[in-house]
């Protein structure tokens, strides 16, 4: 057993000394475990936007952005994308291990038999405008979950919370395909148990009455990778939010809705609906050039979306892998669409100059991943949706997880206050 390690801290001011505990990951940094200190010291710590600060332990995803590795599991994002399906990486994620042929068939069984929503939801979702957002009905619509999965619902229960789970990964994708339909008028689809989870989705998304859908299996495929892709990425702004939510005990369906209104942001999944704006103001392929030049220029106001990453500071892996099917998805396709290529133009000169190489600035997987979902005729507005879906693996196998925590806490973050220091009311005459 490894000796347990740990650092001195000092206060120069008042000459007070602590020794802090660390925690060391079976990889990656250890952490050290600052619990002591206000009580040793009378401080606390500050971490603005908690860039330094792990507010847990987890098993499920690990991200070295040096090096530009992910992991679900111990097991390489590449690997992944390569041999296995998104299916099988939600149980992966879900439940620590692959699955073998027998547990995968029971777990694609009761996704597939739970994916149906109670008629109720119809007239919740008519409810909402016609030209509402996607993301702002799936938001509520992800919510009311709660309200029709309540009964019997023992949070202390390990089958119960796993049932949960189940319906949210089964659930989501109907309720995202309903709320676009609405969107454009369209009746809704009934899900098709025949089908597996991709193509099911695709054909509650764009199957109409008079005429059957034929999908493309390129297309098909190029959607189960991005979902391998998104399904986690370690505590991000949205699975930060799920965990804070449950650690308060809230319903598992109400924590994955705060996680849609997270995921929502155009700082978090909404930077591919960014990428999309920005080439259609870019406008056309041969200023895409200009474009550049003026993204060098900090004074011009105009950023290129979709490159560079907080974590990764080398490269993305995940966009690597998705260049490939990118590519190939055009060429299957044989989209012709002047935004496709002004992306393809950017592509090639962003990868060429010596000012995006030397700041490592390359395409991450938003940038791909918007481009795949224009060629697939997904509309920008549910670019965000279908990382939600994609993402709910990851949050529900965060809320299992901690959830099975025998020490879990309720999150409460600290401040520095800088308001007003006492003062006396002054009646309203008198002001």
């Amino acid at each position: 057993m490894s000796e347990s390690k740990s650092v001195l801290l000092s206060d120069s001011a008042t000459g007070k000394s602590v020794e802090l505990p660390l925690i060391p990951g079976t990889v990656g940094p250890s952490c050290i475990d600052i619990a002591k200190l206000p009580a040793a010291t009378g401080h606390f710590t500050y971490d603005q936007g908690f860039i330094a600060t792990a507010s847990c332990k987890s098993a499920i995803t690990y991200i070295d952005g040096d090096a530009g590795v992910l992991m679900y599991r111990g097991y390489p994002i590449e690997q992944l994308a390569k041999q296995s399906s998104f299916l099988e990486v939600a149980y992966l994620l879900m439940h620590g291990e692959l699955p073998n042929a027998a547990q995968f068939s029971a777990f694609e069984h009761e996704v597939t038999h739970h994916t149906m929503m109670h008629e109720a939801f119809r007239n919740f979702l008519f409810g909402f405008r016609h030209d509402a957002h996607p993301m702002a009905m799936l938001t509520g619509m992800v919510g009311s979950l709660a309200a029709f999965y309540h009964h019997g619902l023992d949070l202390e229960d390990p089958e119960k919370r796993r049932l949960a789970a189940i319906r949210l990964i089964a659930k989501v994708p109907t309720i995202a395909a309903a709320c676009y339909r609405y969107s454009i008028g369209w009746a809704l689809r009934y899900p098709r148990n025949n089908l597996e989870f991709v193509d099911r989705f695709l054909h509650m998304m764009f199957e109409v009455p008079s005429e059957p859908l034929q999908l493309n299996p390129v297309v098909a495929k190029a959607l189960d990778l991005l979902f391998i892709l998104h399904a986690d990425h370690e505590q991000n702004a949205s699975t930060s939010t799920v965990r804070l939510v449950g650690s308060t005990g809230a319903n598992p369906y109400a924590c994955v809705a705060a996680g849609v209104a997270a995921l929502w942001g155009p700082a978090h999944g909404g930077a591919n609906e960014a990428v999309l704006s920005m080439l259609a103001q870019i406008g056309r392929p041969e200023d895409v050039g200009k474009a550049v030049e003026r993204a060098k220029d900090k004074h011009s106001g105009f950023r290129l979306m979709g490159f560079g990453h907080r974590v990764y500071k080398n490269f993305d892996p995940r966009a690597t892998i998705i260049r490939e099917m990118t590519h190939k998805v055009l060429a299957e396709l044989g989209v012709n669409d002047p935004m496709l290529e002004i992306a393809l133009k950017l592509e090639e000169v962003a990868l060429k100059d010596e000012y995006f190489i030397a700041r490592k600035l390359y395409p991450n997987v938003d940038f791909y991943s918007g481009i795949i979902y224009k060629a697939l005729g997904i509309p920008t507005e549910m670019f965000t949706v279908m990382f939600a879906i994609a993402r709910t693996a990851g949050w529900v196998a965060h809320w299992l997880e901690q959830s099975a925590e025998a020490d879990s806490k309720i999150g409460r973050p600290r401040q520095v206050y800088i308001g007003q220091t006492r003062r006396d009311f002054v009646p309203m005459a008198q002001r």
